[in-house]
């Protein structure tokens, strides 16, 4: 593939760090922006050009479109769902960075756009139970998304769909189900499950309590995708001419019970388990079905959830060891 001048939008998070540095590696010109002052990105890369916008402003969005080939659209206000549970107008406001994007990418002539959706966007009433069969693209209607969130990401999918239909803007949809990994928020309230209990697993062993808190009552099942098959699978699809929102998890579905049990298994200690009914906790199961994308791409996860948590779990522990900030950024090159 040819070299692209590429904005990734939300580069100052998770996912937006990885990103950029995977590109950047493959001999992209990457304009980075995210709204955080860059000393909050998790990850910062000198070559890259680093801006600061808010692109819920629509002249943002055109001064950080303007010249760039492709968009990938990472940028949310979002988290895990101690976060979008209590957060739902926040949430909401996302609408405004993936319409600008899209108007400001029609304006400036850029070729394509890749949006992140949600599994957050599949009907409730498909997720009941925890015994989870894996949840089908065709899942997402008629239509019950998580509230807030899930209805900002289905309303962005379909913004996506028209401007490719209307503009002939090529865009691309991913749902996203649960990326963990290195290199992103573990505590502070927007931290996600894999994240959370590392944290909590770690502050438990270095403080001697022998305890743990879970939210809810540890049964609900969930699938996690580790971050490095996000990339692989995000850039395949950004590069395919998939038209329609395909799912990008992992099908390995588990308990939160059985997540503390690995990562109890990795530190090597065993806890107390305090479950917090009151806590959210989202719906009782979720998992990806992955036929789809092994049909059109051929891509399926690489990495065990077992070997994504110890990578995980092996650099939480050296943040918390070490007294470092989870504001700390890391600069690279």
């Amino acid at each position: 593939m040819s070299k692209l001048t590429i904005l990734v939008a939300g580069a100052g998070g998770f996912i937006g760090g990885h990103l950029v540095e995977s590109l950047l590696k493959q001999g992209h010109r990457v304009r980075a922006v995210d709204k955080k002052p860059q000393w909050q990105w998790y990850q910062r890369f000198h070559e890259a050009e680093n801006l600061t916008l808010n692109l819920e402003d629509k002249q943002a969005c055109i001064q950080a479109v303007n010249g760039t080939d492709w968009i990938y659209n990472l940028a949310a206000d979002m988290g895990g769902m101690g976060f979008i549970e209590l957060n739902k107008g926040l949430c909401m406001l996302s609408v405004l960075i993936n319409t600008h994007l899209l108007m400001a990418a029609r304006h400036c002539g850029a070729q394509r756009l890749f949006y992140a959706s949600s599994a957050c966007v599949y009907a409730g009433y498909k997720q009941k139970t925890t015994d989870n069969p894996g949840l089908k693209e065709e899942d997402a209607y008629p239509a019950d998304p998580e509230d807030g969130y899930g209805w900002e990401k289905l309303f962005s999918e379909r913004m996506c769909r028209h401007f490719r239909e209307d503009f002939k803007l090529e865009t691309r949809v991913a749902r996203y189900h649960n990326v963990y990994g290195p290199n992103g928020t573990y505590d502070g309230g927007r931290e996600k499950a894999p994240a959370a209990i590392c944290r909590k697993v770690i502050a438990a062993k270095m403080g001697g309590t022998k305890e743990i808190e879970i939210w809810g009552d540890g049964l609900q099942t969930r699938s996690f995708m580790y971050i490095n098959d996000c990339l692989k699978g995000t850039q395949a699809i950004m590069n395919s001419g998939i038209l329609q929102p395909i799912n990008l998890g992992s099908a390995e579905m588990v308990s939160i019970n059985q997540l503390v049990d690995i990562v109890e298994d990795i530190a090597g200690i065993k806890l107390k388990r305090n479950y917090n009914l009151s806590a959210p906790k989202g719906v009782r199961g979720r998992s990806s079905d992955n036929t789809l994308i092994k049909e059109l791409l051929q891509w399926e996860p690489s990495i065990t959830l077992r070997e994504g948590l110890e990578k995980t779990y092996a650099w939480i522990y050296d943040q918390m060891k070490s007294g470092s900030s989870k504001d700390d950024v890391v600069n690279k090159f």
